[in-house]
């Protein structure tokens, strides 16, 4: 089984996630920006993030057989403090980078005119760099949220089918699919969807332009979670066709939208900038 998570935070996460997640199938992931669990004080602290995305990680993925690619944005916690809007404005030279497939987590926290702002400026940088979007709808009044954000989306230059509605649930999912956008799920401990729910989702709304994901990130939560729901979906009928389709071409083909999905591992050896993820030597 080959598992692409389409959304993960592996830079809270430790090097035994990766070993467990190739020993689950896990083979490529998507890493997108987002806040840090306290509050970034300047534009600086993002670029130090970002340059660690575009470097460190995806190297210490490939000591672990895993493709690493990320989403950057400012994410939409972070849209609303002033300190740290600026960042949109150095934005797209990090866009312009070989293993950016996206601009992402973009869209919306508390619905604010700062989180409308940057959602509409960020749709736009997509659209500018030929990259497809990762929206991360509210996890608070979520069909109001979606629907706003679809608002947003249908006023952009950024077509339907060059975004992902993330972190959808029965709520949500009749009018994202009608949209004409992607369809991410995040499943994940006590807060987003867990297992038997997405197989529930699944025969009721097909598999067609859905993405699974962990979501994983500093909070209580699991980087398995994708192996879960391909055993949970097999289990419930579903075949190993379905479970690829949902599991890896559908997020391949999401982000191949790019043209910089690599999905080769390079060579685990050698340092990065002079460090490795070894201690006491080779």
């Amino acid at each position: 089984m080959r598992i692409f998570d389409p959304h993960i935070h592996m830079t809270s996460r430790t090097t035994d996630d990766y070993e467990a997640m190739y020993a689950a199938g896990v083979r490529a992931l998507v890493e997108p920006a987002f806040w840090l669990g306290q509050p970034r004080t300047s534009p600086a602290s993002f670029l130090d993030y970002f340059d660690a995305l575009l470097g460190w990680e995806p190297y210490r993925a490939a000591q672990y057989g895993i493709a690493h690619h990320c989403a950057l944005a400012l994410n939409p916690k972070e849209a609303n403090d002033p300190r740290c809007v600026p960042v949109l404005d150095v934005l797209p030279r990090y866009l312009v980078k070989d293993s950016v497939v996206a601009v992402g987590e973009i869209g919306y926290d508390s619905m604010t005119p700062a989180e409308d702002t940057a959602l509409a400026a960020q749709l736009q940088l997509a659209a500018d760099h030929g990259l497809p979007a990762l929206v991360h709808t509210p996890h608070r009044d979520k069909l109001a949220g979606m629907r706003r954000t679809l608002d947003v989306v249908r006023e952009s230059a950024l077509a339907p089918d060059h975004v992902l509605l993330d972190h959808l649930n029965e709520t949500t999912v009749g009018e994202a699919k009608e949209s004409g956008c992607w369809l991410g799920f995040s499943v994940y401990p006590d807060t987003k969807m867990d297992e038997d729910r997405m197989v529930a989702v699944l025969r009721a709304h097909g598999t067609e332009k859905v993405l699974v994901n962990s979501a994983a990130d500093w909070g209580r939560s699991d980087p398995l979670k994708t192996r879960r729901v391909a055993d949970a979906m097999l289990a419930a009928g579903f075949g190993e066709d379905d479970v690829d389709l949902v599991l890896w071409r559908n997020p391949v083909a999401f982000y191949g939208i790019s043209g910089r999905l690599a999905l080769d591992v390079p060579p685990a050896h050698g340092t990065h900038e002079g460090n490795s993820v070894l201690r006491g030597g080779e």
